[in-house]
């Protein structure tokens, strides 16, 4: 089931609207029809405003903020003199066309509207969890833009791929098909409500004090019938039978219920425009402050702003703690299950093991990371837990976070005792790259995103087998000899470019030749174990059955500079590296000694960048970042 429609609010509240908000607003909405799409505005990065047009001269505005909120508003804010991209791009497609229905799968936090202009119908769906999105479709689904990118691990929103619905949810069963799924779970009934049919804590608690059961009664033990009525008649209340909204001070509902009382509103777009503030204005372009008294009071709001933001983390961070101990037998569960599966199955896999689970450990694990051997759970907050790591170890990561920024508090609190001196522009640019625990192999990551590492000398081949080599791993070697162990970290479809990089290299660069043969086992045929009076030496190994071969592999490596989405010097064969970098320079074997090269290569990269911008990317690119993909072994350089 994918995660991102897990995560439910139990009424609108500050933070959000659930899936029975959304269903009240949808029936509203649909009472309205017919619709005609007037102008789109798009007033901030995530605040959408659709004007529309109904009969009778009639007109509204749809505020649509993506992951919080969408009803209707009756003030209409100051919009941006030059719209932006996605709001022009909504205004070509949908602009004057015509709304057909507005509809919501399930009780997900999730609707959709059909639209048809000219002979075309269009699709916009309206995400409202986790950051939210707002996602342009056309006739069969497929996108063609969302307001923002987004790659998951079941399903990608980019431009030209499917839209993926979530499967249907228990509010959509009837009462054969719901029975099945309270026999089927392992939790107690409240959170099989809460979590399962995605109705949060206010309703499950609502409907077990209704249903008479008890909130802590196994979800298989409970009256089925029953609780499908009460879970029927909620549903039916939120989608048009029973509105009637009431605005309290923790939130808005569609309906009253006992202990939830509120003021009255004459619909539930009403109560919603009531109950949140409204959206910060556009502010009209004036005369910039200028002065040192304006950019003290400036950096001293920055500072500030990091405060706060420093101690939501420490909460969250506290919490999370509070979380891995509260579940130590599940957590202890998940690291020691998943590092054991690990010694002899690929991570893939394992993901798809995990996928196939209805019951058990399985259900709380939201994500899988090879690249870190981590997995991310449920615990009613995501925590990340690392399966190499013991309990105390995973929640001693979290001390540590917690520890980082109450240093960064204190920092931040001496910064603003000090006077702000003006400084120069600072130019925007992505993170640097973070120092990672494989960057001290050699490494680059395929095309199609799988990481791969290579020894830099005898100890670090023996270590990447020992230690890093897992089951589903690929084992490449060059066969030449003075080779580095290259390590293949799951399936991919670019096994071309591991081979040039274990060709490149190895012993074949340092003999000035262009190509070489290059093999690949599972790693179960790699040991160091030989036959009675063999000797093998450090760093080497002995390889049992077939091996898969690439012939005549071109030797070549590309250093380039990465600007998205961190900042790094990375290197590796060039059909992977020219499709992540801002400029990259192609060397193939030659005369120039290591140390040589990897200046020639950094003098041409620093002239492909403005000067103004090569101060600030002295640290990432320097001589030694540069030379640690160079190749042993002479070098050319070649022509662009």
């Amino acid at each position: 089931m994918l995660k991102p429609y897990l995560i439910w609010y139990p009424m609108a509240t500050m933070q959000g609207m659930s899936g029975v908000d959304i269903k009240a607003v949808v029936h509203e909405l649909s009472g309205l029809l017919p619709l005609w799409v007037n102008k789109v505005y798009q007033v901030t990065p995530k605040n959408i405003i659709i004007r529309l047009n109904g009969e009778n001269h009639a007109k509204y505005q749809m505020l649509i903020e993506s992951g919080r909120r969408a009803h209707l508003i009756r003030t209409m804010p100051a919009t941006p003199k030059l719209p932006p991209q996605f709001a022009m791009l909504l205004r070509k497609y949908i602009a004057g066309g015509k709304i057909l229905s507005f509809h919501q799968p399930g009780n997900q936090r999730i609707f959709g509207m059909d639209i048809r202009k000219s002979d075309q119908v269009y699709h916009l769906v309206i995400e409202l969890f986790d950051d939210g999105n707002i996602v342009l479709c056309n006739e069969d689904y497929t996108i063609i833009k969302p307001l923002r990118h987004h790659r998951f691990k079941d399903r990608e929103v980019v431009p030209g791929v499917p839209y993926l619905f979530p499967p249907d949810d228990p509010t959509t069963f009837d009462l054969r098909h719901f029975s099945e799924f309270l026999k089927n779970e392992d939790r107690d009934i409240v959170r099989s409500l809460a979590i399962g049919a995605m109705f949060g804590g206010m309703y499950a608690e609502y409907i077990c004090d209704k249903a008479g059961e008890e909130k802590s009664r196994p979800a298989r033990e409970a009256d089925a019938e029953k609780i499908f009525e009460i879970v029927t008649e909620i549903v039916t209340k939120a989608g048009g039978s029973g509105i009637s909204p009431v605005i309290t001070p923790a939130g808005c509902l569609p309906f009253p219920l006992e202990g939830k009382e509120g003021t009255n509103a004459a619909s539930f777009n009403e109560a919603l425009d009531s109950y949140y503030p409204p959206i910060e204005q556009v502010k009209p372009a004036g005369k910039k402050q200028t002065g040192p008294s304006s950019a003290e009071e400036r950096i001293r709001n920055q500072q500030k702003t990091a405060i706060k933001n420093f101690e939501r983390k420490i909460a969250r961070y506290e919490k999370i703690v509070e979380l891995i101990y509260g579940n130590y037998g599940l957590v202890h569960e998940i690291v020691t299950t998943l590092d054991s599966a690990s010694k002899t199955r690929s991570w893939q896999e394992i993901d798809q093991i995990l996928k196939m689970q209805t019951s058990g450990m399985a259900t709380t694990i939201t994500s899988v990371n090879p690249a870190d051997s981590s997995v991310e759970v449920d615990l009613g907050e995501k925590v990340t837990l690392y399966v190499h790591d013991n309990v105390e170890a995973n929640a001693g990561r979290y001390y540590d976070l917690i520890k980082k920024f109450r240093k960064k508090i204190a920092g931040a609190k001496t910064a603003m005792e000090k006077r702000v001196e003006k400084k120069s522009k600072v130019i925007k640019r992505a993170p640097f790259l973070k120092k990672r625990w494989y960057h001290r192999f050699r490494w680059f990551f395929t095309s199609d995103g799988v990481l791969v590492l290579g020894g830099r000398d005898a100890s670090q081949n023996e270590e990447l087998v020992k230690k890093y080599m897992e089951g589903g791993d690929r084992f490449v070697h060059a066969d030449v000899h003075g080779a580095s162990v290259v390590i293949v970290k799951g399936t991919t479809d670019r096994m071309d470019e591991a081979a040039a990089f274990a060709a490149s290299y190895s012993g074949a660069w340092r003999s000035g030749h262009f190509t070489a043969d290059v093999y690949s086992v599972a790693p179960g045929q790699v040991s160091k174990t030989p036959e009675s009076g063999e000797y093998v030496s450090r760093g080497s190994f002995i390889i049992r059955g077939e091996r898969e071969y690439y012939r005549n592999v071109a030797l070549g490596i590309a250093i380039g500079l990465q600007m998205t989405p961190e900042v790094a010097v990375i290197g590796g064969p060039p059909a992977a590296v020219m499709q992540r970098t801002h400029t990259c320079v192609e060397l193939k074997p030659g005369e120039f000694e290591p140390n040589d090269t990897a200046r020639k290569v950094l003098r041409i990269l620093r002239s492909k960048i403005p000067e103004d911008e090569q101060k600030g990317l002295k640290s990432v690119l320097n001589t030694e970042n540069v030379a640690a993909f160079v190749p042993p072994g002479g070098s050319d350089i070649m022509e662009p």
